[in-house]
């Protein structure tokens, strides 16, 4: 076998190897494709993974950023937009409801969890990021009265977690956004605010993300929720 036919070979092992990943979804939405990790996996040298990914870029499942490299597409965003935008009206009623039964305690925990998303940001890690945002939110409407309410959020939230990996692998600059707007809630809460005005904040912050996501995305469609 000569070695352009052995490395066609492994280029094509490669691609079956990262396309079966993307349709389990084990390689979700926004997962970066590391070419060196790749390569170590299958125990080949990153030219075939290289040739590999372009294949699948031309196939539109995967998409390459300038200074991020390769990530898997987002193929159909329909059902993560409409997830998202769910989210944001539930978890900011969620918040809102809970906010007067949140103590000193709570707001630490949470304000320590933010902290620590603070220092991820200068070396960004988008899942860890995520992970750590969800255990933030976790704790400002965990102690909302109506189980209803709670039960939708975390339908909504373990939806997105099988929709994308992390909407901050698309729009990593919003991370930074979004740490100053978690302070912002946390201030609300100790200083007791209105529960309208808490319900207002929490809600924006989430459809923020979604609105940063659709400028990148789809620069020419209307943004996520209306600024009501």
């Amino acid at each position: 076998m000569s070695e352009v036919t052995a490395s066609r070979s492994k280029s094509q092992q490669a691609y079956h190897w990262i396309k079966q990943r993307i349709a389990s979804q084990e390689f979700s939405p926004g997962y970066r494709l590391v070419l060196g990790t790749i390569a170590g996996e299958l125990d080949m040298s990153v030219v075939p993974v290289r040739e590999a990914i372009r294949q699948l870029e031309a196939e539109g499942l995967v998409m390459f950023e300038r200074n991020v490299g390769a990530r898997v597409s987002m193929v159909d965003d329909t059902a993560y937009r409409f997830s998202m935008q769910a989210l944001s009206l539930l978890e900011g009623a969620a918040t809102a409801l809970s906010a007067r039964a949140l103590t000193a305690d709570d707001v630490r925990r949470a304000r320590s969890v933010n902290d620590l998303m603070v220092e991820t940001l200068e070396h960004f890690d988008p899942r860890a990021f995520t992970a750590l945002n969800q255990e933030f939110h976790a704790i400002l409407f965990e102690k909302c009265a109506n189980p209803r309410m709670l039960e939708l959020v975390q339908a909504e939230w373990a939806r997105l977690g099988h929709l994308r990996d992390s909407t901050f692998s698309f729009v990593p600059g919003r991370a930074a956004e979004s740490v100053r707007e978690h302070e912002n809630i946390l201030v609300l809460i100790e200083n007791g605010a209105p529960l309208a005005e808490i319900e207002k904040v929490s809600r924006r912050h989430r459809s923020a993300t979604l609105d940063a996501y659709m400028i990148h995305e789809h620069p020419d469609e209307v943004l996520g929720l209306p600024a009501f």
